[in-house]
Protein backbone atom coordinates (compact mmCIF):
# COMPACT_ATOMS: atom_id res chain seq x y z
CA UNK A 1 0.00 0.00 0.00
CA UNK A 2 1.46 3.24 -1.14
CA UNK A 3 -0.01 6.37 0.60
CA UNK A 4 1.57 9.68 1.30
CA UNK A 5 -0.41 9.67 3.97
CA UNK A 6 -0.59 7.59 6.97
CA UNK A 7 -1.13 8.32 11.06
CA UNK A 8 -0.09 10.51 13.05
CA UNK A 9 0.44 12.38 9.45
CA UNK A 10 -3.64 12.78 8.05
CA UNK A 11 -5.06 16.01 7.15
CA UNK A 12 -7.07 14.91 4.01
CA UNK A 13 -9.68 12.51 2.69
CA UNK A 14 -7.17 10.02 1.20
CA UNK A 15 -5.38 9.55 4.66
CA UNK A 16 -8.41 8.57 6.39
CA UNK A 17 -9.16 6.38 3.32
CA UNK A 18 -5.97 4.27 3.87
CA UNK A 19 -5.83 4.47 7.15
CA UNK A 20 -9.05 2.86 7.70
CA UNK A 21 -9.13 0.84 4.42
CA UNK A 22 -5.77 -0.58 6.06
CA UNK A 23 -7.10 -1.80 9.07
CA UNK A 24 -9.73 -3.78 7.57
CA UNK A 25 -7.68 -5.11 4.75
CA UNK A 26 -5.10 -6.50 7.69
CA UNK A 27 -7.92 -8.71 8.44
CA UNK A 28 -8.29 -10.19 5.38
CA UNK A 29 -4.02 -10.45 3.73
CA UNK A 30 -1.08 -9.07 4.47
CA UNK A 31 -0.46 -5.13 4.02
CA UNK A 32 2.97 -3.77 4.19
CA UNK A 33 2.08 -0.06 4.12
CA UNK A 34 4.85 2.96 2.83
CA UNK A 35 4.40 6.04 3.08
CA UNK A 36 6.00 9.33 3.22
CA UNK A 37 7.54 11.47 5.90
CA UNK A 38 8.82 10.59 8.97
CA UNK A 39 8.96 7.16 10.65
CA UNK A 40 6.16 5.96 12.23
CA UNK A 41 5.01 2.47 13.99
CA UNK A 42 3.22 0.55 11.28
CA UNK A 43 4.67 2.10 7.92
CA UNK A 44 8.05 2.16 6.28
CA UNK A 45 8.51 5.80 5.68
CA UNK A 46 10.26 7.04 2.83
CA UNK A 47 11.68 10.75 2.72
CA UNK A 48 12.94 12.65 -0.02
CA UNK A 49 16.32 12.91 -2.21
CA UNK A 50 18.49 15.60 0.41
CA UNK A 51 19.42 16.99 -3.36
CA UNK A 52 15.76 18.02 -3.86
CA UNK A 53 14.40 18.93 -0.59
CA UNK A 54 14.21 22.15 -1.35
CA UNK A 55 13.21 21.61 -4.85
CA UNK A 56 9.82 21.73 -6.87
CA UNK A 57 7.66 19.70 -4.49
CA UNK A 58 6.29 17.63 -7.77
CA UNK A 59 10.16 16.99 -8.01
CA UNK A 60 11.05 16.20 -4.45
CA UNK A 61 7.89 14.01 -4.73
CA UNK A 62 9.27 11.81 -7.45
CA UNK A 63 12.58 10.80 -5.74
CA UNK A 64 10.37 9.61 -3.16
CA UNK A 65 8.91 7.77 -5.13
CA UNK A 66 11.69 6.13 -6.35
CA UNK A 67 12.51 4.88 -2.85
CA UNK A 68 9.04 3.61 -2.46
CA UNK A 69 9.48 1.75 -5.90
CA UNK A 70 12.31 0.47 -5.05
CA UNK A 71 11.25 -0.75 -1.49
CA UNK A 72 8.22 -2.67 -2.65
CA UNK A 73 10.12 -5.65 -4.07
CA UNK A 74 8.53 -8.75 -2.68
CA UNK A 75 4.84 -8.03 -3.00
CA UNK A 76 2.00 -9.80 -4.79
CA UNK A 77 0.61 -6.24 -5.38
CA UNK A 78 0.83 -3.06 -5.31
CA UNK A 79 -1.67 -0.76 -4.44
CA UNK A 80 -1.01 3.28 -4.90
CA UNK A 81 -2.89 6.33 -3.70
CA UNK A 82 -3.33 9.57 -5.72
CA UNK A 83 -0.62 11.69 -8.18
CA UNK A 84 1.77 11.43 -4.75
CA UNK A 85 2.57 8.00 -5.28
CA UNK A 86 1.05 6.95 -8.48
CA UNK A 87 4.32 6.54 -10.32
CA UNK A 88 5.76 4.75 -7.57
CA UNK A 89 3.37 2.24 -7.84
CA UNK A 90 4.45 2.38 -12.02
CA UNK A 91 8.23 2.17 -11.27
CA UNK A 92 7.43 -0.81 -8.87
CA UNK A 93 4.89 -2.74 -11.02
CA UNK A 94 7.77 -2.44 -14.14
CA UNK A 95 10.78 -3.20 -11.85
CA UNK A 96 9.55 -5.65 -10.01
CA UNK A 97 6.90 -7.48 -12.37
CA UNK A 98 3.76 -7.08 -10.31
CA UNK A 99 0.08 -5.83 -10.91
CA UNK A 100 -0.65 -2.09 -10.01
CA UNK A 101 -4.03 -1.03 -8.58
CA UNK A 102 -4.56 2.84 -8.28
CA UNK A 103 -6.71 4.20 -6.00
CA UNK A 104 -8.10 7.79 -7.77
CA UNK A 105 -9.25 9.97 -4.97
CA UNK A 106 -9.34 12.83 -7.52
CA UNK A 107 -7.70 13.60 -10.74
CA UNK A 108 -5.57 16.46 -11.77
CA UNK A 109 -6.63 17.71 -14.41
CA UNK A 110 -10.08 18.66 -12.62
CA UNK A 111 -7.84 20.69 -10.25
CA UNK A 112 -6.35 23.64 -12.24
CA UNK A 113 -5.73 25.51 -9.34
CA UNK A 114 -3.23 23.08 -8.04
CA UNK A 115 -0.45 25.01 -10.46
CA UNK A 116 -0.96 28.21 -7.85
CA UNK A 117 1.00 25.66 -5.41
CA UNK A 118 2.93 23.66 -7.69
CA UNK A 119 3.60 25.93 -10.38
CA UNK A 120 5.43 24.50 -13.32
CA UNK A 121 5.32 20.81 -10.88
CA UNK A 122 1.63 20.96 -11.93
CA UNK A 123 2.51 20.19 -15.56
CA UNK A 124 4.67 17.37 -13.78
CA UNK A 125 1.87 15.95 -11.99
CA UNK A 126 -0.47 16.04 -14.60
CA UNK A 127 2.17 14.04 -16.64
CA UNK A 128 2.48 11.41 -13.34
CA UNK A 129 -1.13 10.70 -13.21
CA UNK A 130 -1.42 10.55 -16.81
CA UNK A 131 0.78 7.96 -17.03
CA UNK A 132 0.24 5.96 -13.87
CA UNK A 133 -3.54 5.86 -14.90
CA UNK A 134 -3.45 4.96 -18.00
CA UNK A 135 -0.76 1.57 -17.80
CA UNK A 136 -2.33 0.24 -14.29
CA UNK A 137 -3.66 -2.97 -14.31
CA UNK A 138 -7.11 -1.39 -12.02
CA UNK A 139 -8.64 1.75 -11.46
CA UNK A 140 -10.35 2.26 -8.22
CA UNK A 141 -12.84 5.38 -8.59
CA UNK A 142 -14.22 6.07 -4.86
CA UNK A 143 -17.89 7.10 -6.62
CA UNK A 144 -19.38 6.64 -9.76
CA UNK A 145 -19.14 9.96 -10.59
CA UNK A 146 -15.62 9.75 -10.06
CA UNK A 147 -15.87 6.82 -12.71
CA UNK A 148 -17.55 8.61 -15.13
CA UNK A 149 -14.58 11.19 -14.46
CA UNK A 150 -11.66 8.91 -14.82
CA UNK A 151 -13.19 7.96 -18.36
CA UNK A 152 -13.52 11.41 -19.60
CA UNK A 153 -10.23 12.75 -18.63
CA UNK A 154 -8.21 9.12 -19.95
CA UNK A 155 -10.86 8.19 -22.73
CA UNK A 156 -8.37 5.47 -23.88
CA UNK A 157 -8.64 3.60 -20.81
CA UNK A 158 -10.15 0.21 -20.71
CA UNK A 159 -13.55 1.11 -19.25
CA UNK A 160 -13.44 -2.90 -17.68
CA UNK A 161 -10.33 -2.13 -15.59
CA UNK A 162 -11.85 0.94 -13.73
CA UNK A 163 -14.18 -0.31 -10.59
CA UNK A 164 -15.85 1.93 -8.10
CA UNK A 165 -15.31 1.13 -4.30
CA UNK A 166 -16.74 3.97 -2.21
CA UNK A 167 -15.18 5.57 0.41
CA UNK A 168 -16.65 4.78 4.14
CA UNK A 169 -17.12 5.76 7.25
CA UNK A 170 -16.32 3.90 10.72
CA UNK A 171 -19.97 4.21 12.85
CA UNK A 172 -18.16 3.16 16.33
CA UNK A 173 -16.10 6.26 15.83
CA UNK A 174 -18.11 8.79 14.38
CA UNK A 175 -21.41 8.84 16.29
CA UNK A 176 -23.61 11.22 18.02
CA UNK A 177 -23.85 12.37 21.47
CA UNK A 178 -21.71 14.91 23.56
CA UNK A 179 -18.40 14.94 24.99
CA UNK A 180 -17.45 15.06 28.60
CA UNK A 181 -17.41 18.66 29.20
CA UNK A 182 -14.03 18.77 30.69
CA UNK A 183 -12.87 18.17 28.04
CA UNK A 184 -14.91 19.63 25.38
CA UNK A 185 -13.70 21.75 22.52
CA UNK A 186 -16.36 23.56 21.72
CA UNK A 187 -16.75 25.23 25.52
CA UNK A 188 -13.16 26.01 24.72
CA UNK A 189 -14.50 28.16 22.02
CA UNK A 190 -17.26 29.74 23.70
CA UNK A 191 -19.67 28.56 21.37
CA UNK A 192 -23.27 28.88 22.35
CA UNK A 193 -25.07 25.37 23.08
CA UNK A 194 -28.38 26.75 23.25
CA UNK A 195 -28.09 28.56 19.81
CA UNK A 196 -28.08 27.25 16.25
CA UNK A 197 -24.53 25.90 14.79
CA UNK A 198 -23.42 25.26 11.30
CA UNK A 199 -20.09 23.43 10.84
CA UNK A 200 -17.37 23.06 8.26
CA UNK A 201 -14.55 20.79 8.48
CA UNK A 202 -11.77 21.12 5.68
CA UNK A 203 -8.64 22.29 4.24
CA UNK A 204 -7.87 25.65 2.78
CA UNK A 205 -7.94 25.06 -1.33
CA UNK A 206 -9.96 26.12 -4.14
CA UNK A 207 -11.49 22.59 -4.57
CA UNK A 208 -13.48 22.84 -0.54
CA UNK A 209 -15.17 26.00 -1.77
CA UNK A 210 -14.03 27.95 1.76
CA UNK A 211 -14.55 31.75 0.12
CA UNK A 212 -17.88 30.53 -1.15
CA UNK A 213 -19.55 29.78 2.33
CA UNK A 214 -17.60 32.58 4.08
CA UNK A 215 -20.29 34.42 1.82
CA UNK A 216 -23.19 32.97 2.30
CA UNK A 217 -22.33 33.20 6.13
CA UNK A 218 -23.54 36.93 5.83
CA UNK A 219 -27.19 35.89 4.91
CA UNK A 220 -27.50 33.06 7.86
CA UNK A 221 -29.98 34.06 10.54
CA UNK A 222 -28.40 36.28 13.11
CA UNK A 223 -28.85 33.59 16.01
CA UNK A 224 -26.83 31.15 13.64
CA UNK A 225 -23.09 30.22 14.76
CA UNK A 226 -20.03 28.74 12.92
CA UNK A 227 -17.37 26.92 13.46
CA UNK A 228 -14.84 26.73 10.61
CA UNK A 229 -12.10 24.02 11.10
CA UNK A 230 -10.08 25.67 8.39
CA UNK A 231 -6.35 25.02 7.83
CA UNK A 232 -3.89 23.35 5.63
CA UNK A 233 -3.54 25.93 3.13
CA UNK A 234 -2.58 24.90 -0.19
CA UNK A 235 -0.92 28.64 -0.86
CA UNK A 236 -0.11 31.72 1.48
CA UNK A 237 -2.01 33.79 -1.40
CA UNK A 238 -5.57 31.69 -0.92
CA UNK A 239 -4.54 31.75 3.15
CA UNK A 240 -4.56 35.35 3.35
CA UNK A 241 -7.95 35.99 1.36
CA UNK A 242 -9.40 33.44 2.93
CA UNK A 243 -8.31 35.19 7.00
CA UNK A 244 -9.39 38.75 5.29
CA UNK A 245 -12.95 37.02 4.36
CA UNK A 246 -13.22 35.79 7.85
CA UNK A 247 -12.38 38.68 9.35
CA UNK A 248 -14.73 40.24 7.46
CA UNK A 249 -17.58 38.27 8.69
CA UNK A 250 -16.73 38.79 12.08
CA UNK A 251 -16.59 42.19 12.13
CA UNK A 252 -20.29 41.99 10.67
CA UNK A 253 -21.72 39.40 12.65
CA UNK A 254 -20.82 37.55 16.13
CA UNK A 255 -20.71 33.57 16.51
CA UNK A 256 -17.61 32.85 14.43
CA UNK A 257 -15.28 30.41 15.59
CA UNK A 258 -12.09 29.78 13.21
CA UNK A 259 -10.20 26.87 13.76
CA UNK A 260 -6.79 26.81 12.31
CA UNK A 261 -5.24 23.88 13.90
CA UNK A 262 -5.57 20.31 12.89
CA UNK A 263 -7.95 19.15 15.57
CA UNK A 264 -7.98 15.49 17.01
CA UNK A 265 -10.52 12.79 15.57
CA UNK A 266 -12.12 12.88 19.00
CA UNK A 267 -12.93 16.93 18.80
CA UNK A 268 -13.80 17.07 15.49
CA UNK A 269 -16.88 14.30 16.54
CA UNK A 270 -18.16 16.52 18.97
CA UNK A 271 -18.18 19.90 16.41
CA UNK A 272 -20.01 17.51 13.91
CA UNK A 273 -22.43 15.66 16.83
CA UNK A 274 -23.21 19.29 18.41
CA UNK A 275 -23.88 20.62 14.85
CA UNK A 276 -27.17 22.03 13.36
CA UNK A 277 -26.00 21.26 10.06
CA UNK A 278 -22.42 20.58 8.28
CA UNK A 279 -22.20 22.03 5.24
CA UNK A 280 -19.79 21.05 2.47
CA UNK A 281 -19.30 23.71 -0.35
CA UNK A 282 -16.79 22.10 -2.26
CA UNK A 283 -16.69 23.01 -5.76
CA UNK A 284 -15.42 19.39 -6.72
CA UNK A 285 -15.44 16.32 -4.59
CA UNK A 286 -14.85 13.02 -5.98
CA UNK A 287 -17.10 11.92 -2.83
CA UNK A 288 -16.05 13.47 0.56
CA UNK A 289 -15.49 11.20 3.85
CA UNK A 290 -16.10 14.45 5.72
CA UNK A 291 -19.99 14.29 4.58
CA UNK A 292 -19.70 10.48 5.70
CA UNK A 293 -18.64 11.80 9.27
CA UNK A 294 -21.03 14.06 9.22
CA UNK A 295 -24.05 11.66 8.40
CA UNK A 296 -22.59 9.40 10.97
CA UNK A 297 -22.97 12.03 13.91
CA UNK A 298 -26.42 12.14 12.87
CA UNK A 299 -26.54 15.22 11.50
CA UNK A 300 -28.14 17.23 8.64
CA UNK A 301 -25.96 18.26 5.30
CA UNK A 302 -26.31 20.86 2.92
CA UNK A 303 -23.64 20.40 0.52
CA UNK A 304 -23.07 21.33 -3.39
CA UNK A 305 -24.09 18.56 -6.03
CA UNK A 306 -20.93 18.41 -7.28
CA UNK A 307 -18.85 14.95 -8.21
CA UNK A 308 -19.92 12.13 -5.51
CA UNK A 309 -21.56 14.17 -3.41
CA UNK A 310 -24.58 12.94 -4.46
CA UNK A 311 -24.32 9.24 -3.94
CA UNK A 312 -23.39 9.93 -0.76
CA UNK A 313 -26.38 12.79 0.43
CA UNK A 314 -29.73 12.18 -0.57
CA UNK A 315 -31.44 15.55 -1.25
CA UNK A 316 -34.84 15.59 1.24
CA UNK A 317 -33.44 12.58 3.00
CA UNK A 318 -30.18 13.01 4.74
CA UNK A 319 -29.78 16.79 3.62
CA UNK A 320 -29.92 19.30 1.11
CA UNK A 321 -28.08 19.27 -1.76
CA UNK A 322 -27.18 23.23 -3.61
CA UNK A 323 -26.17 23.20 -7.51
CA UNK A 324 -22.99 24.71 -8.09
CA UNK A 325 -22.14 26.41 -11.26
CA UNK A 326 -19.14 27.99 -11.49
CA UNK A 327 -20.20 30.94 -13.79
CA UNK A 328 -22.57 31.63 -11.72
CA UNK A 329 -20.74 31.58 -7.61
CA UNK A 330 -23.69 34.74 -6.35
CA UNK A 331 -26.45 32.19 -6.83
CA UNK A 332 -24.60 29.35 -5.21
CA UNK A 333 -23.60 31.65 -2.23
CA UNK A 334 -27.47 32.66 -2.02
CA UNK A 335 -29.13 29.16 -2.42
CA UNK A 336 -26.52 27.73 0.42
CA UNK A 337 -27.19 30.76 3.11
CA UNK A 338 -30.96 29.61 2.02
CA UNK A 339 -30.54 26.05 2.37
CA UNK A 340 -28.99 26.30 5.52
CA UNK A 341 -31.31 29.00 7.22
CA UNK A 342 -34.32 25.89 6.14
CA UNK A 343 -32.79 23.54 8.40
CA UNK A 344 -32.11 26.23 11.33
CA UNK A 345 -35.66 27.31 11.08
CA UNK A 346 -37.06 23.50 10.96
CA UNK A 347 -34.79 21.67 13.88
CA UNK A 348 -37.55 18.61 13.19
CA UNK A 349 -36.20 18.22 9.59
CA UNK A 350 -32.56 18.81 10.42
CA UNK A 351 -33.46 15.89 13.36
CA UNK A 352 -34.76 13.76 10.86
CA UNK A 353 -32.21 14.37 8.26
CA UNK A 354 -29.38 13.40 10.56
CA UNK A 355 -31.22 10.21 11.77
CA UNK A 356 -31.78 9.16 8.30
CA UNK A 357 -27.94 10.09 7.22
CA UNK A 358 -26.18 7.74 9.99
CA UNK A 359 -28.96 4.57 9.31
CA UNK A 360 -27.28 5.20 5.82
CA UNK A 361 -24.09 4.96 6.47
CA UNK A 362 -24.48 2.02 8.85
CA UNK A 363 -26.21 0.10 5.92
CA UNK A 364 -23.69 1.72 2.93
CA UNK A 365 -20.59 2.63 3.69
CA UNK A 366 -18.78 -0.01 6.15
CA UNK A 367 -15.28 -0.55 5.71
CA UNK A 368 -15.41 -3.82 6.20
CA UNK A 369 -17.25 -4.43 3.24
CA UNK A 370 -14.76 -1.92 1.36
CA UNK A 371 -12.07 -3.83 2.18
CA UNK A 372 -13.70 -6.72 0.67
CA UNK A 373 -14.46 -5.47 -2.43
CA UNK A 374 -11.04 -3.69 -2.93
CA UNK A 375 -9.22 -7.73 -1.88
CA UNK A 376 -11.83 -8.51 -5.02
CA UNK A 377 -9.76 -5.89 -7.30
CA UNK A 378 -6.31 -7.32 -6.21
CA UNK A 379 -7.91 -10.75 -7.03
CA UNK A 380 -8.95 -10.05 -10.30
CA UNK A 381 -5.33 -8.73 -11.22
CA UNK A 382 -3.68 -11.18 -9.64
CA UNK A 383 -5.14 -14.03 -12.07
Amino acid sequence: MMTREYPPEVYGGAGVHVTELVAQLRRLCEVDVHCMGAGRPGAFAHQPDPELADANPALSTLSTDLRMARAAEGATVVHSHTWYTGMAGHIAALLHDMPHVLTAHSLEPLRPWKAEQLGGGYQVSLWVERTAVQAADAVIAVSAGMRDDVMAAYPALDPARVHVVKNGVDTSMWHPGPTDPRGSILRELGVDQARPMVAFVGRITRQKGVPHLIAAAHRFDPEVQLVLCAGSPDTPEIAAEVSAAVHGLADKRGGVFWVRDILPAQQIREILAAATTFVCPSVYEPLGIVNLEAMACETAVVASDVGGIPEVVTDGVTGTLVHYDSANPGAFEADLAEAINTLVCNPGMARAYGAAGRQRCIEEFSWARIAEQTLEVYRTVST
